[in-house]
């Protein structure tokens, strides 16, 4: 361990900065809509911040280096599908966002089918949501363990109660400034920690890259078709493509951003350039990880996971004050993700079940009580999940990805089933999602198939089977779905 009194003092002077930013730069939240949606007011470039903050969680800053270090660089083709995603969504998708008043995606679905559709489409998001972010908040505190030497509960609780007082302070306009103060720090502590990780091997970058090309840790590419195998180029092209559709088309977390944007355009603009800062971001975090496993080649060093490799690095190596602004840096994209985990969940609890089935007549300030005490109530769950996360065996990055390709492309099949076709009903929808679920299950589950297929399997099979049920059953009139 190599944390001295200016590293803490650093890194808890930052932490609370952040809190305190949060709150300050939110104060005055008056009305549940301005909580949710910052007054539709934001501008593209504090949306592009934020939507890459928000993709970009410690699972990003610590797992996407440990996969290099065991590897090489190949998960560098799933961004490229990402890339191709966005502009799916761009194209098909926002526009639908941008008719009314949405507050979240799955109004769309109810607009379209029914309050049914829209009911299990979002429960699907409230629960894949809180676990995954509940995973990657048990990964951002493997380092405050470590600098603490507390119990891993204790330093899952310790994040989450910091993340949770911001968010219920400030909603969504403490959210997205937040996101991009740490944007800029998770970043910058990237580029420092690697400038001292090079200055710490023999003959600093040249010498690293006179290794790592013979063997192999520069491979990015993979061009073979095996579907048990995630970081190929089809793969990461296809199967990317599609989960990005549905991670930043349907699902709440990055459809709020979009709706908080001045206008459409922003938020176009916005959502297409973060495909070119992602990419970016992962190649620096892959290269990091390139670095560490020359760092670590003869050190005689073990790690049961790749998880650890750079949280390992960061703890025992950095020298002070580098190690207090790299722990601030990882803290950094802990908070983006969860804070934005914890207001979306809220949002879409709020408004697609409670205001409408339970308080519809809720005043004005009943709707923020209601919205905020959601944010700590969504935020125990994920603390929950968190400390239920450390038994896992496999890299966390994996387990947070599948659940995601795992319920969001079984989502995407719902809304193509609403938009590229007019003779589906709900009842028909809901058997397509139904099939969805259960194809999904048994790939992820029974077959051999990679977790970047998931969204591509269940989109693909929510649609078949909702338009095939859709010629059994009498097309639906205009306005006859249920509400």
């Amino acid at each position: 361990m190599n944390v001295g009194p200016l590293d803490l003092l650093v890194l808890g002077a930052y932490l609370v900065a952040t809190a305190a930013f949060g709150a300050w730069i939110g104060k005055g939240q008056r009305s549940a809509s301005q909580f949710m949606l910052g007054d539709r007011a934001l501008p593209a470039w504090l949306v592009l911040a934020s939507i890459v903050a928000t993709e970009t969680s410690t699972v990003t800053f610590l797992s996407i280096p440990g996969a290099a270090w065991a590897g090489n660089c190949t998960w560098l083709q799933l961004p490229v599908g990402y890339a191709v995603g966005r502009v799916v969504v761009i194209l098909v998708l926002m526009p639908r966002y941008f008719r009314g008043e949405v507050v979240t995606a799955y109004q769309v679905l109810h607009e379209r089918f029914g309050g049914a559709t829209k009911l299990v489409a979002s429960l699907l998001f409230l629960v894949t949501r809180t676990l995954a972010d509940g995973l990657r908040l048990f990964l951002s505190a493997i380092v405050l363990q470590e600098i603490a030497q507390i119990p891993m509960a204790w330093a899952i609780v310790a994040l989450g109660v910091i993340t949770i007082v911001y968010t219920w302070v400030g909603g969504l306009t403490a959210v997205v400034w937040t996101d991009f103060v740490q944007f800029v720090v998770y970043l910058g502590g990237a580029v420092l920690a690697l400038w001292i990780l090079l200055g710490r091997i023999d003959g600093g970058l040249a010498g690293l890259l006179d290794a790592a090309g013979p063997a192999g840790k520069l491979v990015a590419f993979d061009f073979g078709f095996d579907l048990d195998k995630p970081y190929q180029f089809w793969s990461g092209l296809i199967g990317g493509a599609v989960l990005s559709v549905a991670t930043h088309g349907v699902d709440q977390i990055m459809v709020q951003r979009y709706l908080g944007a001045k206008n459409r355009a922003h938020a176009s603009w916005a959502l297409g350039l973060s495909g070119i800062v992602v990419f970016a971001q992962f190649a620096l975090f892959l290269f990091i990880g390139v670095a560490l496993w020359k760092f670590y080649e003869h050190s005689g060093r073990t790690f049961t996971k790749g998880d650890r490799v750079f949280a390992s690095f960061i703890v025992e190596e950095l020298p002070t004050p580098a190690l207090g602004i790299v722990l601030g840096a990882v803290f950094s994209a802990a908070m983006s993700t969860l804070s934005s985990s914890l207001n979306s969940l809220s949002t879409a609890f709020a408004n697609d079940f409670w205001f409408p089935r339970v308080r519809p007549q809720a005043a004005p300030r009943e709707r923020l009580r209601t919205v905020r005490s959601l944010v700590i109530v969504f935020g125990a769950l994920q603390i929950g999940v968190g400390i239920a996360g450390q038994d896992l065996p496999s890299s966390v990055v994996d387990s947070v990805l599948s659940i995601a390709g795992f319920t969001t492309g079984i989502v995407l099949g719902v809304f193509l089933l609403g938009t590229a076709t007019t003779r589906v009903g709900q009842t028909a929808a809901l058997c397509g999602l139904l099939c969805g679920a259960i194809v999904v299950s048994y790939v992820a589950f029974a077959a051999k198939l990679a977790w970047p297929w998931y969204a591509l399997v269940g989109s693909s099979t929510t649609f078949a089977a909702g338009l095939l049920v859709s010629y059994v059953l009498p097309v639906p009139r205009a306005g006859a779905h249920v509400a």
